[in-house]
């Protein structure tokens, strides 16, 4: 499991806008961040899509938070930028269907155990605990 750019920037972005006091445009995001206006917008929106974020338009628009900071897991906003599950290991998550080993995988419940303990520490921090550190 490795993080891509766009939750990089997704992190990065959720966490300028839960310290800002009024909406930010993708322009001024993009150029805080040194990153490409275009890709920002397309995460910026796909979070929207997810009531992560509120779009607002016009002049003064941009986007806010939907919810609280202490209310948005860092789990959910990975998840909806990345577009499927996370995963430790790109297999499948059936033991039985392996095909490295028609026995049934040996190694998968330890991956299966350390994708549970990922995923319940991802799913405990929040955009608050990633501003306050």
């Amino acid at each position: 499991m490795l993080f891509t750019k766009a939750s990089e920037y997704a992190l990065l972005s959720v966490a300028i806008l839960a310290k800002s006091d009024t909406p930010r445009n993708v322009e001024a995001l993009a150029k805080d961040l040194n990153i490409s206006k275009s890709f920002l917008a397309k995460i910026l929106q796909s979070l929207a899509k997810k009531n992560i974020l509120i779009s607002h338009k016009g002049a003064n628009g941009g986007f806010t938070l939907e919810n609280d900071a202490k209310n948005i897991s860092i789990l959910e906003i990975i998840s909806t930028v990345e577009n499927k599950p996370i995963q430790v290991l790109e297999c499948t998550s059936d033991i039985n269907c392996c095909p490295n080993n028609p026995n049934g995988c040996i190694i998968l419940p330890f991956f299966n155990k350390l994708q549970n303990k990922i995923d319940g520490f991802l799913e405990s921090l929040t955009i608050e605990n990633l501003i306050q550190s």
